[in-house]
């Protein structure tokens, strides 16, 4: 019965460690709710400034999560000072209301794509901060919390070789 346990666990480790493509991939934990002012922020060191990388967006969440999209301000500040700011809206839940993510459980993670193709050019440290944006439909102010998110993260991956 041990011997099935670590085989397991084992095994495990294999499928996750394996992933080699990552360069950066951090998740941070939502308390209870996503308050509308917290922003959530990255710290990632240019891996090189030649090769071009793909960036997204990480998102756990639960069925508590009650819209069927989500906004969010994302912003990538450079070592030298400059900054891009974008808004962006991702679907979350098909017409039916059923949440989109890959999971088996009522927690669905979702890889959302944020910039293809970045090339480092500056080194140093670069931050990113995501913050949400939502409303609710005829509401001109936001959301304050926003439940059933979970976790945000942050990944950077190398640009897949198509054979």
């Amino acid at each position: 019965m041990l011997s099935r346990l670590l085989l397991g666990i084992l095994c495990s480790l294999c499928v996750f460690s394996c992933d080699s493509n990552a360069v950066f991939d951090a998740y941070k934990t939502v308390p209870e709710a996503w308050n509308k002012n917290d922003v959530i922020s990255f710290n990632i060191k240019a891996p090189d400034s030649i090769n071009p990388y793909n960036l997204f967006v990480n998102l756990r969440n639960t069925n508590a999560y009650k819209f069927n999209n989500l906004y969010l301000i994302v912003e990538m500040n450079f070592p030298n000072g400059k900054a891009v700011k974008d808004t962006l809206e991702y679907r979350m839940a098909a017409p039916d209301g059923t949440l989109l993510g890959t999971g088996v459980s009522s927690v669905k993670e979702n890889k959302l794509w944020y910039k293809e193709g970045v090339v480092f050019d500056e080194a140093g440290e670069y931050t990113v901060n995501i913050q949400h944006a939502m409303r609710r439909n005829g509401e001109v102010n936001g959301v304050m919390d926003l439940e059933g998110v979970t976790d945000i993260g942050f990944r950077v991956e190398k640009l897949s070789v198509k054979q």
